[in-house]
């Protein structure tokens, strides 16, 4: 048992196997009423998976709009922080101007999609048989 332990450490030392804490996975997304309304355009938000830490963070917050913060942590572009959004659609707190530019089910989604890229919500391990 100790030469397969020892494999596995090997393996796990790796240059290639990045720290997750800072190489953390991003993604594309396209906001399917937003770019329909833009004509011509593609609306695309680049989310990126979060921190051990934020996650904890979150998810230990007794604060309402889990997604929504989220969304705001998990979200690299555009900046939902940016005081011409905030200008734009009225809201006094980037959470609010999220909800006002984004309808609940686009939140949730692309809340969703920032939990699959911190490896929630999808098929993260699989058991190994006659190991």
């Amino acid at each position: 048992m100790e030469a397969h332990t020892t494999d596995l450490l090997a393996l796990l030392l790796r240059p290639e196997l990045p720290n997750v804490q800072k190489e953390l996975p991003t993604a594309r997304y396209k906001v399917k009423r937003l770019s329909e309304l833009a004509v011509g355009e593609n609306v695309v938000f680049t989310l990126r998976g979060l921190p051990y830490g934020k996650v904890q963070k979150l998810r230990e917050s007794t604060a309402d709009d889990v997604p929504v913060r989220i969304l705001l942590q998990g979200c690299v572009d555009p900046d939902l922080k940016d005081p011409m959004l905030k200008e734009r659609f009225g809201g006094a707190t980037p959470a609010e101007t999220v909800k006002a530019m984004l309808l609940p089910g686009e939140i949730e989604d692309l809340s969703r999609a920032v939990e699959r890229l911190c490896g929630y919500r999808r098929a993260t391990i699989e058991e190994v048989k006659n190991a």
